[in-house]
């Protein structure tokens, strides 16, 4: 950082503060918009980069927080001004929201490099539109702050808490071995969602939005409050002040965004058992701003942190709970061993962030000589099957399935697995090994969410609520199970889990890191050379983009003209 900057430093400057013709007509439009240009003259321009939508029910609330975020922009001296961008709504976008993260954080790139600003406040939270936005904003590298949507209320059935994704796998187990009638399947239904935000449980958005508040980009524990809490209107309003002191300040992304910054973020991560998707964000994120992380980074991580947070889908308790346990910065002050607390957010650092913290339902948020799980929430896997790498999450599986060997039955798209699953007749038992294959990156496309393949109608019915699930796709962050994602490379692309077959003996062991199929060698090889992958229709558009430039889950899923700390030159303005 350097000093105190001036106004004339300022970059919305080049646009409203030059003598010039041009200049001219930037100043007359402002009036034509009913501002005078003394409301503007000498105050930074800040962008409320905002993914509201009429469809969005994790962001409902954003329209009237991007208004409280002005008000405190105003009340610091600054100009505020919004600019909508995709709102990717997590439920309703289909294939996959994830499809689309790169179209977002070109878009966010592009809102902020292309118009008069000199801060940036992301509102998003919704689970791809927390790293996008963040991306999007790492490349222009002006004054930044995230104002996280915030976790829905808990759900209610009955007097019973419920959480969102989590609960509904579980009971629509329940209600498929013919233990739930349509009629409390119903009153569920009603219950399970009621409140704007995002999930409540430990899923993508919690787990994002808690990574980007360690990483420094939020005011210390915004990821926490609930949606509809007062206290998320105080902190959009506080983030609007916040950033007109940081672009004076010049306090960047590139600040804060250091090596031990996404360590931190790791090892909170682990200390969460996070969601299996933060490790494509997290290095999608990283590399935007140099730091070469790598799913190794995750697995040592996860050695040496346990987890801490009884959240489900691994613990008992919701993000509701977490908020009032202390929050984010509870966490953080458990973790204090473990963190550098000397790397630097919108406001000071972590260490001076927990100084004043209690932790008030310890077990919620347990010490480490008391953890919910002795080790970090997730597992990477390696092997003849996964190459590159695939990831799973032991301590949301059955305990029993973290070492197994079973035949394989593989499906090639996602219609006849639905169709195989809930016929009664079906080949299958407790120790068969279920594998999607094709719903990767390139082959869903985008990666969609169906990576935790559902428990055959028929062993449900005889109690089985886990087995050993493989698929190149991912899985929501509310889901469990012995599910094993992000296989690298995928099928579609010519990975050997193309070269799968029923039958074929696959063999898990969690302890020692391995997924194997087996299988010699030369006929692994045999059947690639004969397999040719499923047509798919990327002929124009985006997909068309997506298909060509995607790149695998161990790099983060970006594009490959994107992934790079490389910043464009300012636009010329004449």
């Amino acid at each position: 950082m350097t000093g105190r900057k001036k106004p004339e430093e300022f970059r919305s400057f080049r646009w409203f503060g030059v003598r010039d013709l041009r200049s001219f007509g930037h100043r007359s439009r402002l009036y034509q918009m009913g501002y005078d240009n003394a409301e503007i003259a000498g105050k930074p321009v800040i962008a409320i980069i905002n993914t509201w939508s009429d469809i969005n029910p994790c962001h409902a609330h954003l329209r009237t927080r991007a208004e409280e975020v002005k008000r405190g922009v105003w009340q610091a001296g600054g100009f505020p001004i919004e600019l909508p961008a995709m709102s990717l709504a997590e439920t309703y976008v289909k294939p996959t929201t994830m499809l689309y993260r790169n179209f977002l954080a070109m878009e966010v790139e592009e809102l902020i490099r292309s118009h008069p600003v000199d801060g940036v406040v992301l509102l998003a939270g919704c689970d791809k539109t927390t790293p996008a936005t963040i991306m999007g904003a790492i490349q222009v590298d002006l004054p930044t702050i995230f104002v996280p949507a915030g976790p829905m209320l808990r759900g209610n059935y009955r007097g019973q808490a419920l959480g969102s994704g989590s609960d509904v796998w579980k009971y629509w187990a329940e209600k498929e071995a013919g233990r739930i009638t349509e009629h409390e399947w119903g009153v569920m239904e009603r219950g399970i969602a009621r409140s704007f935000g995002t999930c409540m449980t430990m899923g993508t958005a919690s787990t994002m939005t808690a990574l980007a508040d360690t990483l420094g980009l939020s005011l210390p524990g915004a990821s926490g409050i609930p949606a509809a809490d007062a206290g998320h209107s105080r902190i959009a309003a506080l983030s609007g002040a916040r950033i007109v002191g940081m672009v004076f300040e010049d306090l960047k992304p590139s600040d804060i965004l250091t090596v031990k910054a996404f360590e931190n973020a790791l090892t909170v991560h682990m200390a969460m058992a996070g969601s299996t998707n933060a490790m494509i964000h997290l290095i999608a994120m990283a590399r935007r701003c140099g730091v070469d992380l790598t799913l190794d980074d995750f697995d040592r991580m996860s050695e040496k942190v346990p987890v801490l947070c009884n959240i489900r889908p691994t613990g008992e308790f919701l993000m509701e709970d977490f908020y009032y346990a202390g929050g984010l910065p509870a966490l953080w002050k458990q973790l204090k061993p473990l963190l550098h607390l000397e790397e630097r957010n919108v406001v000071g650092s972590i260490g001076e962030a927990i100084r004043e913290v209690e932790i008030h339902l310890p077990d919620v948020i347990r010490p480490l000589d008391n953890p919910v799980a002795a080790r970090g929430g997730t597992a990477i896997l390696k092997g003849n099957l996964a190459p590159q790498g695939c990831v799973m999450k032991p301590a949301a599986a059955d305990p029993a399935l973290l070492k197994h060997r079973g035949p394989a039955l593989v499906f090639d798209d996602y219609e006849t697995m639905m169709e195989a699953v809930n016929d009664e007749d079906l080949d299958v038992t407790a120790d068969t090994v279920l594998i999607l294959r094709n719903a990767g990156p390139v082959g869903g496309p985008g990666m969609p969410e169906w990576g935790m393949l559902p428990i055959p109608k028929k062993l449900l019915k005889q109690g089985v609520r886990d087995m050993v699930r493989i698929s190149d796709a991912r899985m929501s962050g509310t889901s469990y199970g012995a599910c094993i994602l992000h296989v690298a490379p995928e099928a579609y692309v010519g990975g050997p889990l193309a070269a799968v077959r029923d039958g074929d003996i696959i063999a898990l062991d969690v302890a020692c890191r391995t997924l194997t199929l087996e299988v010699a060698s030369a006929e692994i090889e045999r059947r690639l050379s004969e397999w040719r992958p499923p047509e798919r229709d990327y002929s124009r558009g985006f997909l068309k983009m997506h298909a060509e430039h995607i790149q695998q889950a161990p790099e983060g899923c970006d594009f490959t003209f994107l992934q790079s700390p490389h910043k464009l030159p300012e636009p010329e303005i004449h």
